[in-house]
């Protein structure tokens, strides 16, 4: 038998869940508007990657981690992660568009 969980730990579970839900929300938003940056990429005949825009993002986030008490480290390898997923689309876009 569970012991019953105390209302504060249930508290922050929520507020847990509700933050990953947001977060959730917020990736698919952000890979739709990526989606669309790749189809225009592919139509301009542009690169999948733009490596100075990447490092712009990288200095920024991890300025706005370090503001906001996060691991800047962290926040790199978690945009890193989401660039490279962005990369494969656009690259997957373009060769579509190839044939």
């Amino acid at each position: 038998m569970m012991a019953e969980i105390p209302e504060e730990l249930a508290a922050y579970r929520h507020t847990i869940d509700n933050l990953d839900s947001a977060l959730v929300h917020l990736l698919a938003e952000r890979f739709r508007c990526t989606q669309q940056v790749g189809v225009l990429k592919a139509e301009l005949g542009l690169p999948a990657s733009d490596p100075g825009r990447e490092e712009t993002q990288v200095k920024r986030l991890r300025a706005l981690a370090e503001e906001s008490g996060l691991d800047p480290v962290f926040a790199e390898k978690f945009l890193k992660f989401i660039v490279a997923e962005v990369i494969q689309h656009h690259e997957e876009i373009a060769s579509s568009r190839a044939r």
